[in-house]
């Protein structure tokens, strides 16, 4: 105990920098299992659309959505999702929605958006279409 007391005398600046990470880490872990939003991976959608009649949301710009797309996944235009305007996806307010973008960072604000707004199962696809490609799982391309 003492060799420790010892380096925080000695290293105060990496002490500091050891307990911020270490809160970073412990506030992040606490947040996500709070969070109303779930993250999963590639093979847990596959389980969401065949076994719940789950529902993907793509938030992509439309030329990304038309180049390649998770089959029978529907488009939300990045304007929408930024004002929250889920007019168009009120059918699926029971059903496992599955927000999805290009790497699973901007769609975790969509999804946060969706779950507040009353949709009741809303999933988000970590690493987003990335991870889905790297899965090597299919795509649909076209309108």
């Amino acid at each position: 105990m003492d060799q420790y007391i010892e380096f925080i005398t000695n290293h105060p600046i990496l002490s500091l920098a050891w307990v911020g990470i270490v809160f970073l880490i412990v506030s992040g872990w606490i947040k996500s299992k709070l969070s109303a939003v779930r993250q999963i991976n590639p093979q847990q959608l596959t389980l969401l659309i065949n076994r719940d009649d789950g529902q993907v949301i793509d938030i992509r710009a439309q030329k990304e959505f038309n180049a390649g797309r998770i089959s029978g996944a529907e488009h939300l235009s990045p304007e929408n999702a930024k004002k929250s305007d889920f007019s168009s996806l009120e059918k699926y307010k029971t059903k496992p929605i599955i927000v999805v973008c290009t790497t699973g960072m901007t769609a975790q604000g969509t999804a946060a958006a969706m779950s507040k707004a009353g949709f009741e199962r809303v999933y988000l696809l970590a690493g987003g279409m990335g991870a889905w490609q790297s899965a090597s799982l299919p795509t649909t391309t076209g309108r």
